[in-house]
């Protein structure tokens, strides 16, 4: 009973962003936990290294690009994965962009660009998918939140607006489409070390201080989200929605840490 609880066998899930970084780690986590993974992103060469190690992983997946900013390729990527896999139960909202700008200088056409991927991007996934799941009277959606939908992080004005929300938006369909069976979460990575970030961390005064303000003392690894989005993903989370699920090393819980 306990591992049914937590499977996701027979289970197909859509991830966005899902071939780099925190969300190729929670696509192969997913796929380990015995769900179909159709991982997507902009770049196809990702797409298709990400699906080579999903089905290493005995999954089964699809090989189609797309973008978040684009509608039309979302409702493709919806069209071929029900025609291959007749259904979606979960989606993990994943795509996302920061830049560091000082905000009086911020360009608005930076503004909009991480408002359109983060947030905008976010609903229209969580529109094209939820449809079906709401047709369907199932599903689980799982958007990425940030500690800077709490908190704010020095001249990265447009990530946190964008984020904070996420956070909202992850809430408002919550109450809506609950009762109709989707149920909607969202998980706040703190600091996790990865390609694109790994030389901030290691080697800026910024970096010093992300890790001196996290109690554990060290940043996060990818794949130490994969549980978080494993347990709202499954039916052990059946009455959990409109929640925020915070995996941060204690970030958001410090004061002072000496």
């Amino acid at each position: 009973m306990k591992d049914q609880l937590f499977s996701l066998e027979g289970k197909v899930a859509v991830v966005t962003g899902g071939t780099s970084g925190i969300g190729l780690a929670l696509s192969l986590g997913l796929a380990e936990a015995g769900a179909d993974v159709i991982a997507t992103s902009r770049r196809q060469q990702q797409v298709d290294d990400t699906a080579k190690e999903i089905e290493a992983r005995g999954r089964r997946t699809l090989r189609l690009a797309s973008d978040v900013g684009d509608r039309a390729s979302l409702e493709e990527l919806l069209v071929a994965t029900l025609a291959r896999f007749d259904k979606v139960d979960i989606l993990v909202n994943c795509a996302g962009m920061i830049k560091r700008t000082p905000t009086l200088d911020l360009p608005e056409a930076e503004w909009n660009n991480i408002l359109n991927t983060n947030l905008t991007g976010t609903l229209r996934a969580c529109q094209v998918f939820g449809r079906h799941m709401l047709e369907r009277g199932y599903g689980r959606i799982i958007n990425i939140a940030s500690l800077n939908s709490f908190v704010a992080l020095s001249e990265v004005a447009a990530y946190a607006a964008s984020k904070a929300g996420v956070a909202s938006l992850t809430r408002s369909l919550a109450v809506e489409w609950s009762k109709k069976g989707v149920t909607v979460n969202a998980v706040a990575p703190g600091v996790f070390r990865t390609d694109l970030n790994a030389q901030l961390l290691d080697s800026t005064p910024r970096g010093r201080e992300l890790l001196m303000r996290t109690p554990m003392g060290r940043f996060g690894k990818t794949e130490e989200l994969v549980g978080a989005v494993m347990y709202l993903a499954s039916d052990s989370a059946s009455f959990v929605t409109g929640q925020i699920l915070v995996v941060d090393g204690g970030f958001l819980a410090s004061g002072v840490n000496q």
